[in-house]
């Protein structure tokens, strides 16, 4: 990103919320992974810290459970997370928990944004670009390409083969204007729809979904085998 775009971004900066789910039951993993420690560090921290530390942020809301709410104040206070402004309960489901992240946004937000907190390593240049697209298209995701061939498959047997060169992997931060946003996840949890991610429930009034450049260091700390991978892109961050 060039300075003159960076100049332009700073003028037109429209405030942004970001909400951090964190209250996840974390069961392919049998243990918490948001207090896991990758390098001395643990996986919320480093989550909590990238969005710390960008320009692109102004507010941070934490989303947790009602028996982790003291524990994530003190993990953001000894962080020095500053934009943090409040922690919230989730609910049952990741649109509950996202919706009561959203509702608590501070009335000047534009801007939504929903990250993973088992997301520790987004950089600064996607977050950056997720809010720029969504401020001028309403909603945006960061992707990347899949390397896999997929296939769709029903009770056992595969029903259809997309093009790979046309399916992504999406990964948060997500961006949304924040009127559509509030909409779409009170329409979701009325409806008693759940989905995966949040875009999902933007789509399903009809927005379509910009989607930008992400990263394969933008990993979601879901099962063991994602320990060692963390740590790998850890040191090599702490070595550029």
């Amino acid at each position: 990103m060039s300075r003159f775009s960076d100049a332009i971004r700073k003028f037109n900066h429209n405030f942004c919320t970001a909400v951090v789910v964190a209250a996840g039951s974390s069961t392919r993993m049998q243990q918490d992974k948001l207090l896991l420690e990758v390098l001395g560090k643990s996986v919320i921290v480093r989550s909590l810290e990238a969005l710390e530390n960008s320009s692109a942020i102004d507010e941070i809301i934490i989303v947790t459970k009602s028996e982790r709410l003291e524990e994530m104040a003190l993990i953001a206070d000894g962080a020095g997370i500053s934009k943090l402004s409040k922690i919230v309960i989730g609910g049952d489901t990741r649109t509950e928990s996202a919706l009561a992240g959203v509702s608590e946004a501070d009335k000047r937000a534009r801007i939504i944004c929903i990250h993973d907190g088992a997301r520790p390593f987004v950089s600064h240049e996607i977050i950056s670009e997720c809010v720029h697209q969504a401020v001028l298209y309403n909603a945006a995701c960061p992707v990347i390409p899949v390397k896999d061939t997929i296939r769709i498959a029903e009770k056992g047997v595969a029903t259809m083969t997309p093009n790979r060169e046309n399916t992504y992997a999406v990964q948060t931060p997500q961006a949304f204007n924040a009127d559509i946003i509030k909409a779409a996840l009170t329409a979701a949890v009325r409806d008693r729809k759940t989905y995966t991610d949040d875009c999902a429930a933007v789509e399903a009034m009809g927005v379509k979904i910009r989607v930008c450049a992400g990263s394969e260091d933008n990993i979601k700390i879901t099962t063991p085998l994602d320990i060692p991978l963390a740590e790998s892109i850890a040191l090599r961050k702490e070595k550029i």
